[in-house]
């Protein structure tokens, strides 16, 4: 089984630390989406990571559907059986996956074009967006417990993301955020080796 990966894509970290706290073997391939990759290419025609390739060669792409995936190969490590509970995972993960699209929208506005045609407003609407969601997780910090679910991993990719990229713009106001990591690591110890 292979996972086709970047170490700054927080989707392929959520997917990467997902697979090693549930068990499931995988080899992890760095990728140079700009490449075009053969290899890559035939897991997934859009040339995105994550992608997994299982052992019969099926691919399975976008994190969540991966995430899907490693649940039901390891008999529900990663999301609740209750119907509440798994909707509150699922609305966890798509607001963090969310606030990594609006920090990615800004990152690839600003790589992609010429400084005089950086569109602000189009990033102040981004950073509104992502902002909001900020605020909405603080003010409703998911329980963490001795097991960690897909929402959490997401929540973790996410804050990994944030600080690499937008170092010291996010943390105001939201202390409850800030000590998220400390408190997901002493549950998941192996974080560590996903910072890089």
């Amino acid at each position: 089984m292979k996972i086709f990966y970047s170490t700054t894509s927080p989707y392929s970290t959520k997917v990467r630390m997902a697979a090693h706290y549930a068990g499931l073997p995988a080899e992890a391939i760095s990728t140079d989406t700009n490449a075009d990759p053969a290899e890559l290419l035939a897991a997934n025609p859009l040339g995105k990571i994550p992608a997994l390739v299982t052992d019969d060669g099926v691919a399975v792409f976008d994190s969540r559907a991966i995430m899907n995936y490693i649940d039901r190969q390891t008999r529900g490590s990663l999301y609740p059986r209750n119907a509440a509970k798994r909707t509150e995972v699922d609305v966890l993960e798509a607001t963090a996956d969310g606030i990594c699209d609006c920090l990615l929208a800004i990152v690839y506005e600003r790589r992609s074009r010429p400084e005089e045609k950086v569109h602000q407003p189009w990033i102040d609407r981004q950073w509104e967006k992502a902002g909001r969601a900020l605020d909405h997780l603080e003010a409703n910090m998911p329980r963490l417990a001795k097991k960690p679910n897909a929402g959490h991993f997401a929540l973790a990719a996410m804050l990994r993301y944030i600080e690499l990229r937008f170092a010291g713009k996010w943390q105001r106001g939201r202390p409850k955020l800030k000590r998220f990591l400390t408190r997901f690591e002493a549950v998941f110890p192996d974080y560590a080796k996903f910072k890089d």
